[in-house]
């Protein structure tokens, strides 16, 4: 049974034998926004958000990032750009999905920050649906949910478009995993790490 993650919460990488969870994704799935046709009728307005990841040295600074134009680095890997959200309601899919093998990451990255924003500048409390979930498998396979995080039609949303999710850290060699479920005043990516640097790391 997966964790609904909290604010603060942390969590073990380890599978049900106890080994360490080396391979993962962190996925984010949302949907469309109905609203008003012209005519009266419903229509789907496309939401476009961003999952990204920025890599900090021990230092706290930013060595590079993964996001829709720049997705791959050692160890991890980026599905590409969703630019509409499901249209259908929830499908169960990730519209998008981060890959990871902490074995191939740098030696230099001491922090993986996971960040979320809304690209239109739509706010997640207008959204009807959008979670984030960490689990053991593929892209396009999920053999086991580890944790998830809901994100929208929640009015302490209101008003946000950028939302810090949580962090990959090394302790004593070992990486662990904390959620931060912190929206943000941020209104782009670049603002957004500023933020993780500041408050974050």
């Amino acid at each position: 049974m997966s964790i609904n993650l909290q604010k603060g919460q942390r969590i073990v990488l380890e599978k049900k034998d106890g080994s360490t969870l080396n391979n993962f994704c962190i996925g984010a799935n949302w949907g469309v926004i109905k609203g008003r046709g012209i005519f009266g009728g419903e229509k789907n307005i496309s939401v476009d958000l961003d999952l990204s990841v920025g890599l900090f040295n021990k230092k706290r600074q930013l060595v590079n990032t993964i996001y829709f134009r720049n997705l791959s680095e050692r160890g991890i890997r980026h599905s590409g750009d969703d630019l509409v959200g499901d249209k259908f309601g929830d499908d169960g899919l990730d519209n998008e999905v981060i890959s990871i093998n902490l074995n191939d990451i740098a030696s230099n990255v001491e922090q993986i920050v996971f960040v979320l924003n809304s690209y239109k500048k739509q706010d997640f409390a207008t959204i009807p649906f959008a979670s984030i979930r960490l689990y053991e498998g593929t892209p396009s396979q999920v053999n086991r949910i580890f944790a998830t995080y809901n994100i929208a039609s929640d009015k302490k949303f209101a008003g946000y478009v950028s939302m810090i999710l949580g962090k990959l850290y090394k302790h004593n060699g070992k990486w662990k995993f904390s959620a931060i479920g912190e929206a943000s005043k941020a209104r782009n990516l670049r603002d957004t790490l500023n933020v993780v640097e500041d408050r974050f790391l």
